[in-house]
């Protein structure tokens, strides 16, 4: 099991809470960042108890720079650390960010893609994920309930 999971988050998440609360709630990251590392402690409490088990580390990260997002996965690769990403506007367009989310799919080092919302059930574009096809998994449409749901799989693997 790992110490850490890297929690990656691209353009415009950072303004959860007061961007579009209709399609992604009225919950900021901070609120995410304290659900997941409750989960976590909970998790480890359950696996172990408190003297043989520590709480997985969540590292929650958001960025608007393409460039930082796959130096992250780089350092995901390079730690070998699990990754749950939401790629945000980048899903559907960075090659970039696919080739590098790539790396962890070859070094099996497991990569969830997350969504807030269903992109499915929003406008054409968002349909197409150019990440999918290099993750581990995909969850979508469940709310912050998607990073915990893909947290929850990453304690459990």
């Amino acid at each position: 099991m790992t110490d850490r999971i890297l929690v990656l988050n691209g353009p415009n998440l950072g303004r959860l809470g007061s961007r579009e609360p209709d399609v992604y709630g009225s919950a900021d990251l901070e609120s995410l960042r304290a659900a997941l590392t409750e989960d976590a402690a909970r998790a480890a409490g359950a696996t172990g108890g408190a003297d043989t088990s520590t709480p997985v580390s969540i590292d929650l990260r958001q960025t608007d720079d393409e460039s930082e997002l796959i130096h992250w996965l780089h350092e995901a690769v390079d730690t070998r650390t699990p990754v749950i990403l939401n790629p945000a506007a980048f899903t559907h367009y960075s090659y970039g960010l696919r080739d590098a989310a790539a790396q962890l799919h070859t070094a099996d080092i497991p990569l969830v893609e997350v969504h807030i919302s269903n992109p499915h059930a929003r406008e054409r574009f968002r349909h197409t994920s150019v990440i999918s096809g290099v993750a581990t998994g995909v969850i979508a449409g469940f709310g912050f309930g998607s990073y915990r749901l893909a947290l929850h799989y990453l304690l459990t693997r």
